[in-house]
C-alpha cells in the first residue's frame, strides 16, 4: 500500500525554523498548555532563541552537544529548539537515569552543556570528580505552573531544591526579553539530535539524527496521523524518547498544532486535560488506557472532543477488543496500533493508516520508506516469510558516535538491519514477531544487558554476571541476573545485591528474577554464551 509522497508545507528547513514561522503568523496561539499555563508560539520561540544566546555567549556552538536530563515540561521544549537553533546538538537522557548510568552518557558525549532538572541535581552533583560538564542550567517545574491550575499536579512539581554554585536557574538562562541568538548557515544533513540506542548489541551508543531526518519523519507523521493546525493533541508519552519526542515536541513545531503537555502518565489527570481542553488525539501506551479507563469516577468525564487515539502495545497489546473498549468509553474515538521504528531511523518507519486499519499488524511503510524482510544469508524472503526488517529512507542516522565498527555492522548501503524480525502480507502490512538483538524490553522501556552487568559487576560479592530477559504477563519482559559470587562472600545474600541494585539504576533495570551459577557459559576465548542462559 504505497502513500502520497510528503509535501513540506514551508519547504525543506529545519524544524525551528517552523516554529519561527508559527511564531510569526499566530503569535498568540498556545503552543503548549502545561496545567493549565498556556505558554503562546511567541513565547516558546522567545524563549528558546534566549537559551540559544545564553549558550552562545557560554562559548557553546555548532556541532557541541548539549545533554537535556529531565521529565517532561515545557523547559523541555525550550532547550530543545534554543540548542537546535544554535546548530549545537540534542541529547536526551533518561530521568530515571541513578549516576553510573548518567556518567557514562554524558561521558561518553564529551557534553559541553546540560539542561538538568533541580531535583535530579544531587545525581550530577556526585559525578562531576568524572564527567565534569562546563556550564549547567537547572529547570525548576514550578516555574511554568499556573497559579491556579486547571489539572491535578504532581506534588513534586512544587518542590525547589537549592542550586550549588555554578549552576544557573534556568530561568534566568531564557529571561532576555528581546534576544537576538546568532543563526549560523545550517545544513539540513547536520547532524542535530544523538539519541542513546543499543543498536543491535552492546552498550548505549548515540544515534547521530539530521534535521533532515527529523523533519522528513515529522511529516511523515503528520501525514499519516492526519494531524492539523487545529489539533490539541495530549503530550503523555516521555519526549527523551524518539516517539515522545514526535508526538511531544516536533509535530508540535511542524504542524502549529496546540500541546496539551504533562509531567507524567496520572489517568486522572488524563480524563481532566481531555475534558478541560478539549483535546482531539493523545498517542498513548495500551496500559495507559486501561489504567485511565478504571480510574475513580472516569465515566464522568466528557471526553467527546477526543477523536483519535493512537497507541503502542508496550507492556501489554493493544488487542482489538481493547481498542473497542476504550472507543466505547471514549465517545466512540478512532483507536489503533501506531506502528514501528527505531532510534536509527528517527521512528515512524511503519505506520497504521487510518482508514485501513488491520489488526495483528503494525502498519505500512510511511511515505518514502523502503523496507524489506532478508533471510539468514541476506535474501529477500517470499511473502508471508520471517526474516530481518531492514529499512531505508531520509530518517535513516548517520552513524554511531566514535563508534564506526558498530556502524558498519547495523548501517549497510544505506539500509539500517535493525536485528528485528518480521514478516509481511501481500498487502504490505508489516508484522512485527521479536528481536534478533538482546535488548530487553521492561513495559517499554530498554534495557541493555551489557549496562546492567557493568553496574552489577561493581557489587563486591559478585564476581561475573551475566543478564537475560524472561517474559513477564504484566510488563512484557523483566530483568533476569545470572551471579557467580566472589570467592570469600560466604553467604551470598540475594535481598542485599537487589537492594544495592535499586539504588544505583532505574527502577525498571533492576532484576526481578536472580539465579547463582558456579560459572558462565563461555566459548574458549572466554566470549559469553548468553543464548545458554536462556534454557
Amino acid at each position: 500500500m504505497s502513500q502520497p509522497p510528503i509535501d513540506y508545507p514551508l519547504g525543506e528547513q529545519p524544524l525551528h525554523e517552523y516554529l519561527r514561522a508559527h511564531a510569526r503568523h499566530q503569535p498568540d496561539k498556545a503552543a503548549i498548555v502545561w496545567y493549565g499555563r498556556a505558554l503562546s508560539y511567541a513565547e516558546l520561540d522567545r524563549m528558546s532563541d534566549a537559551f540559544a544566546q545564553t549558550l552562545h555567549r557560554a562559548g557553546v556552538g555548532p556541532g557541541d552537544r548539549v545533554a537535556l536530563f529531565l521529565q517532561n515540561c515545557p523547559q523541555y521544549l525550550v532547550a530543545h529548539f534554543g540548542i537546535q537553533k544554535l546548530g549545537a546538538i540534542v541529547s536526551p537522557c533518561s530521568p530515571m537515569f541513578k549516576a553510573h548510568e548518567f556518567a557514562y552518557q554524558v561521558g561518553d558525549l564529551g557534553a559541553k552543556a546540560l539542561v538538568v532538572a533541580d531535583h535530579l541535581l544531587p545525581i550530577v552533583m556526585s559525578v562531576r570528580d568524572r564527567v565534569a560538564v562546563p556550564h549547567v542550567y537547572a529547570v525548576r517545574y514550578a516555574d511554568l505552573l499556573p497559579s491556579e491550575p486547571q489539572v491535578e499536579v504532581p506534588p513534586e512539581l512544587l518542590a525547589r531544591t537549592p542550586l550549588p554554585e555554578g549552576v544557573v536557574d534556568f530561568g534566568e538562562a531564557t529571561a532576555e526579553t528581546h534576544p537576538q541568538p546568532p543563526r549560523p548557515a545550517l545544513g539540513m544533513d547536520d547532524v542535530a539530535l544523538m539519541t542513546y540506542t543499543s543498536g543491535t548489541t552492546g552498550m548505549p551508543k548515540g544515534a547521530m539524527l539530521s534535521y533532515r531526518n527529523a523533519l522528513y519523519k515529522t511529516a511523515v507523521g503528520a501525514q499519516m496521523f492526519g494531524i492539523r493546525a487545529e489539533d490539541t493533541m495530549l503530550a503523555v508519552a516521555p519526549v527523551y524518547h524518539i516517539a515522545g519526542m514526535i508526538c511531544g515536541v516536533t509535530l508540535l513545531a511542524y504542524t502549529g498544532a496546540t500541546i496539551v503537555l504533562l509531567n507524567r502518565m496520572d489517568p486522572l489527570a488524563v480524563l481532566q486535560s481531555i475534558e478541560r481542553f478539549r483535546v482531539t488525539w493523545w498517542y498513548a501506551m495500551a496500559p495507559m488506557l486501561e489504567a485511565t479507563m478504571k480510574a475513580p469516577g472516569a465515566a464522568g468525564f466528557d471526553l467527546s472532543s477526543l477523536k483519535t487515539t493512537m497507541a503502542t502495545s508496550f507492556g501489554i497489546k493493544l488487542t482489538q477488543e481493547l481498542a473497542e473498549r476504550w472507543s466505547a468509553f471514549a465517545n466512540d474515538c478512532l483507536v489503533y496500533e501506531a506502528g514501528y521504528g527505531l532510534s536509527e531511523t528517527h521512528t515512524n518507519d511503519v505506520l497504521m493508516p487510518r482508514d485501513a486499519v488491520r489488526w495483528g499488524t503494525n502498519g505500512v511503510p510511511g511515505p518514502g520508506v523502503e523496507l524489506r524482510i532478508l533471510g539468514d544469508a541476506g535474501e529477500p524472503v517470499p511473502v508471508g516469510e520471517s526474516g530481518q526488517i531492514v529499512v531505508r529512507s531520509q530518517g535513516v542516522f548517520h552513524g554511531y558516535w566514535n563508534r564506526p565498527e558498530a556502524t558498519a555492522e547495523v548501517l549497510r548501503d544505506g539500509w539500517v538491519h535493525t536485528g528485528d524480525i518480521g514478516r509481511l502480507d501481500a498487502q504490505g502490512y508489516l508484522s512485527f514477531i521479536g528481536r534478533v538483538k538482546e535488548m530487553i524490553k521492561v513495559s517499554g522501556y530498554s534495557v541493555f544487558p551489557e549496562e546492567v552487568e557493568s553496574i552489577l559487576i561493581l557489587h563486591p560479592d559478585v564476581a561475573q554476571v551475566a543478564v537475560i530477559g524472561v517474559p513477564d504477563a504484566d510488563k512484557g519482559e523483566v530483568v533476569k541476573a545470572f551471579v557467580v559470587p566472589s570467592a570469600g562472600a560466604g553467604s551470598f545474600d540475594r535481598d542485599a545485591l537487589l537492594a544495592w541494585a535499586r539504588e544505583n539504576m532505574s527502577h525498571y533495570k533492576v532484576p526481578r528474577q536472580l539465579e547463582l551459577l558456579e560459572a558462565l557459559p563461555a566459548t574458549g576465548t572466554g566470549k559469553l554464551l548468553r543464548r545458554l542462559l536462556r534454557g
